[in-house]
């Protein structure tokens, strides 16, 4: 199972660019950022790209009802993002999510020639991941449930008569305190979202229970063991009391391959 380190795009890019520093020269497999809407996500992840050479970049992920594939392609080039290095993630909310997803994708594989991530929470968009995309990922779940969603996926990919995709899993990392109340704070930001207050009742956890919040480093690996075979990648969003470059260092070595 590989491991990823996830960042809020919108912070410090001082942050950014010593985080996937670390994270490359730890054996990391991918570093990422979110697309937040007011932030542009792939701005953000271009100091990773400049700061990097070998580590795959991802984008986790960008709305394609907000911003359309012409201006996706378009940001991409414009921050010279590495194609081959890129795992460039994209999703879409209901209604007609699942039209508009697959009509991302094929607009996107005409105009990239990248690796295309689609984001999967309910059976249908696994299905189709499994069916016309590169990665697909998982956000807010249960190691349990990310097999269960996996499943829908490879049934996508054996419809389609291809392989299954990527399986990767955003899984938020705290370590201590002041990071461990921050987890429950976004925990109840993403229950108040329709799918994912839906998606919670569904697995019977409260979304802080998907998390890896530990009050020390040292439960770190026993908490990742849990995932293993669940997912090929691992993907651990930082959530920090104070978002500081020595707060994301420890997490980083703390999670590392």
């Amino acid at each position: 199972m590989a491991h990823g380190f996830a960042l809020y795009a919108g912070v410090a890019p001082e942050i950014i660019r010593a985080s996937a520093r670390e994270a490359e020269a730890l054996g990391y497999q991918s570093f990422w950022v979110n697309h937040p809407g007011a932030i542009d996500g792939l701005v953000s992840l271009a100091h990773a790209a400049r700061d990097t050479r070998r580590i795959e970049l991802g984008i986790g992920v960008i709305p394609v009802h907000t911003r359309g594939p012409e201006s996706i392609a378009g940001g991409v080039t414009a921050n010279a993002l590495p194609l081959d290095r890129l795992l460039l993630g994209v999703g879409s909310p209901n209604p007609k999510s699942l039209q508009r997803v697959r009509d991302g994708v094929a607009d996107l594989r005409a105009r990239l020639s990248t690796r295309l991530i689609v984001a999967a929470l309910g059976p249908k968009m696994c299905r189709l991941a499994g069916e016309i995309a590169g990665g697909v990922l998982f956000n807010w779940l249960t190691p349990e449930h990310a097999r269960a969603s996996a499943e829908e996926v490879r049934a996508g990919a054996k419809a389609a008569g291809r392989p299954a995709p990527r399986l990767f899993a955003y899984v938020r990392l705290a370590i201590g305190p002041a990071g461990m109340a921050k987890v429950v704070e976004e925990a109840a930001r993403y229950a108040a979202i329709p799918a994912y207050g839906a998606n919670f009742t569904r697995m019977g956890v409260k979304p802080e229970e998907t998390a890896i919040a530990v009050a020390s480093a040292e439960a770190v690996p026993a908490a990742i063991a849990r995932w293993r075979g669940a997912v090929d990648d691992v993907v651990f969003r930082a959530i920090t009391g104070q978002d500081t470059i020595e707060e994301n260092l420890v997490l980083l070595r703390a999670a590392k391959p």
